[in-house]
C-alpha cells in the first residue's frame, strides 16, 4: 500500500497526523463554511433565483472596468474550472443577466459583460446577502479576529494558488 517493502502499518504511522487543537480547528472551518455557505445559497435562490458562484461572478463583473473581464481571468477570480465558469455564464445569458462579447484587442478572446437587467438584479440582491454575511460571520467577529481570520486565509489562498 505505501510502497515496496512497506507494509499499511507503517505507511500510516508515517503521517503526521492533526492533534486535538488542529482537528478543533479543521472541524469547526469546514462545519462553519459549509454551513454559511448553505444559508447564502438560500438567500440568494429566494431573492433572485442565483447561485453562489453566479452571484460572484456578477459582483467581480459590476466592479470590473467597463462591467466586463476576459472569461479566463473571472475563472480564476471565481476559483471556478473553465467549463464551470462556461456553464455559470451560460444560466446568466439565459437569464439575461450577462452576455458575451468577443475581446477587442484578441479575436479568439471571450469577455463576459454585466448587462443592466444584471446590474438592477445585483443592486436588488447584494443588500439581503450582505444581511446573511454580516449576521453569520463579519458581525461575530471582532477587528482583531477579522484581520486575523484574513491573514490566515490569505496564507492558505497563496498556497494553494501556487500549486
Amino acid at each position: 500500500m505505501g510502497g515496496e517493502g512497506c507494509t499499511y502499518t507503517e505507511a500510516v504511522t508515517d503521517i503526521r497526523w492533526l492533534d486535538a487543537t488542529e482537528m478543533t480547528a479543521w472541524r469547526a472551518f469546514l462545519s462553519t463554511s459549509h454551513l454559511l455557505e448553505r444559508r447564502i445559497e438560500e438567500q440568494l435562490k429566494a431573492a433572485a433565483g442565483l447561485t453562489h458562484p453566479q452571484y460572484e461572478i456578477m459582483v467581480r463583473l459590476a466592479d470590473a472596468p467597463g462591467r466586463q473581464m476576459r472569461m479566463t481571468e473571472l475563472a480564476r477570480g471565481v476559483v471556478v474550472s473553465k467549463s464551470a465558469l462556461t456553464y455559470q455564464i451560460t444560466q446568466l445569458e439565459k437569464a439575461g443577466l450577462v452576455e458575451r462579447a468577443t475581446c477587442p484587442s484578441d479575436d479568439r478572446g471571450v469577455l463576459a459583460v454585466i448587462t443592466e437587467a444584471g446590474m438592477r438584479c445585483l443592486e436588488r440582491v447584494a443588500p439581503g446577502h450582505v444581511e446573511v454575511v454580516r449576521a453569520y460571520l463579519i458581525d461575530r467577529l471582532s477587528r482583531d479576529e477579522l484581520h486575523t481570520m484574513t491573514a490566515a486565509m490569505q496564507k492558505t489562498e497563496q498556497a494553494l494558488r501556487s500549486v
